[in-house]
């Protein structure tokens, strides 16, 4: 499908957000304004501590979880947008350099006629479950209860957020306002099989599946659940892609449904090993999440982030953007299109940390450089990709 507005937008969906950075603009930035996360004052501990307080979930990613499961009954899949519930808050707070105790809160919203208790418990369960993984990978995270609200008036089937906290000594806090000229990027790539997985990860995250699965799933499941989309979107928006779950992608293990629900990688390990060496020497480390490889342009000032040397494409976005007819530029600005961390460091010190996510199993490489932008105030974004340059402006929040 191709149209001359972005498709996203048409599907009630913003990845640029600029409704909300215009709502939040007047409000306080915190301690370090230009950080990835909002970082305030600690309530007991001084002037040397700060704390951050971060809430995220697995976006409709719970809804695709929902359709997978009364199509095959495997209840398994609900313990993957656990995962991506809090390694969406998890992965985003160490870009600050928060390491740990994290304290976790889930926050489940259901439809009670559509979700069971039975889902209910298998996702309460994995919450805990998760935590007790991530203190294993060296973050001693604690769960802290949470809320179960039965909202079928609002949620049709279900929603899945955490919401965590954590304290900090502010001299070791990264500020991606720091990144500057010069820097290179580090990229991190988001699928494959890192060494602390269990199984091969398409890539997918948990940005842009609301455009993943309205353009690949097939019409087929348009009368089938209604309960999973928009009634007041226009019919030919709606499951109009060419597969179905159990379908196969060429090139991958995985069929359509376990590749879209690949729960979302936690980078933490190989994070924690390079923060042990490096903090000092990062001047930015950016989770590309929401604005997919666009998400770096909030960041910094007067920065021409230019990405000329990214992964090979996986499997998952090429067989999105080939069903769905979206135009390239739109997919880099949606999807994280094969690596979703970035760390911005000089160059002298880029190899060692490539050589640390190698012990992870996890490819990495520079992909691109920061120049000055054309604009002192304003950041610009190049992607040269194989399938052509973008280019990309910060936006103007007035």
């Amino acid at each position: 499908m191709s149209d001359d507005k972005d498709i996203y937008s048409q599907l009630g969906v913003s990845s640029k957000k600029e409704d909300v950075h215009k709502a939040i603009k007047s409000i306080d930035q915190g301690l370090f304004p230009g950080s990835f996360c909002k970082i305030v004052q600690d309530a007991s501990r001084g002037d040397e501590w700060c704390s951050v307080f971060h809430s995220d979930g697995a976006g409709t990613k719970s809804s695709l979880a929902y359709m997978y499961f009364k199509e095959t009954n495997d209840i398994s899949v609900f313990k993957g947008i656990v995962r991506d519930a809090i390694v969406m808050n998890i992965d985003d707070m160490l870009c600050v350099g928060a390491t740990g105790n994290f304290f976790i809160s889930n926050n489940i919203g259901r439809n009670s006629r559509l979700i069971s208790g039975e889902v209910i418990n298998t996702i309460i369960k994995e919450y805990y479950a998760y935590s007790k993984k991530l203190s294993e990978y060296g973050l001693n995270t604690i769960m802290c209860g949470g809320e179960t609200a039965d909202v079928g008036d609002i949620v049709k089937t279900l929603l899945v957020d955490a919401s965590v906290f954590s304290s900090m000594k502010r001299k070791d806090v990264i500020n991606a306002s720091n990144i500057k000229d010069g820097d290179v990027i580090i990229g991190f790539a988001s699928d494959g099989k890192a060494s602390y997985e269990d199984d091969f990860n398409s890539g997918i995250g948990s940005n842009g599946l609301t455009l993943a699965r309205h353009g690949l799933l097939s019409h087929t499941y348009y009368d089938k659940y209604p309960e999973c989309y928009d009634q007041n979107l226009d019919e030919q928006l709606i499951f109009f892609g060419n597969y179905l779950f159990s379908d196969k992608i060429k090139g991958m293990s995985l069929n359509v449904g376990k590749a879209l629900l690949s729960p979302t990688r936690t980078y933490s390990p190989l994070l924690l090993e390079v923060l042990k060496r490096y903090r000092e020497e990062i001047h930015g480390v950016i989770h590309n999440t929401g604005g997919g490889q666009t998400k770096a342009l909030n960041y910094g000032e007067g920065i021409k982030y230019l990405k000329n040397n990214l992964f090979k494409l996986p499997k998952i976005f090429e067989t999105i953007q080939t069903s769905s007819e979206t135009h390239w530029k739109e997919m880099y600005q949606v999807f994280n299109m094969g690596h979703r961390m970035e760390i911005y460091c000089d160059e002298s010190i880029a190899k060692d940390i490539i050589r640390i996510a190698k012990t992870f199993k996890i490819e990495s490489k520079i992909i691109g450089l920061c120049e000055k932008s054309l604009s002192k105030k304003k950041n610009s974004l190049e992607i040269k990709s194989e399938f052509g340059s973008f280019d990309y402006w910060q936006n103007n929040i007035n």
